[in-house]
């Protein structure tokens, strides 16, 4: 018998779940109601739905959830809502008896989580974070060859991981840019960094310390790159013809037709200036970490990089290993990223005493480095996948463990790097692992 899915928010994010339940997967998987405050993007969600007979996909605004959730009797809720949204509909579906699928990050502050926590426990239902870089053949390799003890006890971990001007302006445009709605780039995007660590060294954070701030997304350097004047947005901007970082939202018809077009309906802009004032996230962010396992870690991200990709060194008691992926190679000002350069990747093994030694790299077929397909086998197939001997499935204590890295973080930020000690932080919160 085929489970029943259903998603809210049907933004840009979304479409990877919709797809997946309602065509890869219908065999096992149906879904059968999409939500979102937006009806414009509500309907153009709907209309993409295959083969769905009837009057088509069931759709409600946000407002109606709980009457989705009673009508439509969904087994699982799928929520791909902005970051600071997700805590809401994951706590009212748990409670409503669903079990939940959430885009990483699980939620962004300790209240949030501590709400999930709680909901979680008391309903007994399960929450599942996809967190599919997990799934990248590539990544996965690394895990095969760090857990089998090749390299001895992990000592230390530099982890570096680069955003270009291309993906990373984009989050200083869109409603990720306010620390409130998205924790910041040390939650919403180094979640992902975070979790692979943790998974990687099958250990959690014992305290972390960091810096942060914005060197490169403000608005004297739109000065410097003489832009002067520019507006609150691309789409109205007087000085977009001479902007590296303008987006033409009328040139780009699936952006257009997702955002542009649905403007009337909520008011919001995917466009606004990447040099705005009141952006509250920071561009540069350097970590330290220490681990209950002993192991420690530096690691890195930058959002303004003339590539884009990740560099990671396990330092262990028999040697090294080094993972070095390329995912973009210096392409910027709205030229076509160079398909040619995309996702280079080169792993090395180097234990004491021998010569360097290149692996070839696991490799995959589909997007993420061959981890969405794998990925949402196991969540929507699981029947047919292999037993996954890598512990690669990410519930709710695997979602904390990820966000509290950069949530310490952002403290330690806040208190001009003071180390964090994550025992009295959840303490404090009145969270238990």
């Amino acid at each position: 018998m085929s489970k029943k899915f259903a998603i809210v928010g049907t933004g840009g994010r979304h479409q990877m779940f919709r797809e997946a339940v309602a065509e890869t997967h219908a065999d096992t998987a149906e879904l059968v109601a999409l939500c979102d405050i937006n009806q414009s993007r509500l309907a153009l969600s709907a209309n993409k739905v295959a083969n769905k007979g009837g009057n088509g996909i069931a759709t409600y605004l946000a407002a109606d959830f709980d009457r989705m959730l009673a009508e439509q009797d969904p087994d699982t809720v799928i929520v791909t809502t902005p970051d600071y949204l997700h805590d809401e509909y994951i706590v009212r579906a748990l409670h409503a008896g669903r079990n939940v699928m959430t885009e990483k990050p699980m939620t962004i502050d300790l209240a949030r989580l501590k709400r999930i926590l709680d909901a979680q426990r008391e309903t007994g239902k399960s929450v599942t974070v996809t967190f599919n870089y997990r799934y990248s053949p590539a990544r996965t390799q690394l895990k095969d060859i760090l857990q089998s003890g090749t390299i001895g006890e992990i000592t230390a971990i530099d982890f570096r991981w680069y955003l270009d001007r291309v993906h990373g302006a984009d989050y200083f445009r869109r409603w990720h840019r306010y620390k409130d709605n998205s924790g910041g780039l040390l939650v919403h995007k180094s979640t992902h960094h975070f979790d692979l660590l943790n998974w990687w060294a099958g250990s959690t954070p014992k305290s972390v310390s960091a810096t942060g701030k914005r060197d490169f997304y403000t608005p004297e350097m739109a000065i410097n790159l003489g832009l002067e004047g520019h507006g609150e947005r691309c789409h109205t901007c007087p000085v977009a013809a001479k902007c590296d970082f303008y987006m033409d939202l009328e040139a780009d018809e699936p952006l257009k037709e997702l955002y542009l077009d649905a403007e009337d309906d909520d008011g919001y802009w995917r466009d606004k200036c990447v040099f705005a004032e009141d952006i509250t996230i920071e561009d540069t962010m350097q970590v330290q970490a220490q681990y209950a396992s002993g192991t420690s870690l530096n690691y890195t991200l930058v959002a303004y990089s003339p590539w884009e990709g990740l560099e990671v060194k396990f330092h262990g008691t028999k040697g090294e290993l080094t993972h070095r992926h390329i995912e973009v190679h210096g392409v910027f000002a709205g030229g076509e990223r160079d398909k040619e350069e995309r996702h280079n990747m080169t792993t090395e093994l180097h234990l004491a005493g021998g010569l360097p030694q290149q692996l070839v790299v696991w490799e995959g077929k589909g997007s993420h480095g061959g981890a969405d397909p794998i990925m949402l086998g196991y969540l929507f197939d699981p029947e047919h996948m292999e037993a996954d001997t890598y512990g690669r499935a990410s519930d709710q204590v695997a979602g904390a463990w990820s966000i509290l890295s950069g949530i310490a973080a952002n403290r330690s930020i806040a208190r001009n790097g003071e180390r964090v000690f994550l025992d009295e932080m959840l303490k404090e919160a009145g969270i238990s692992l």
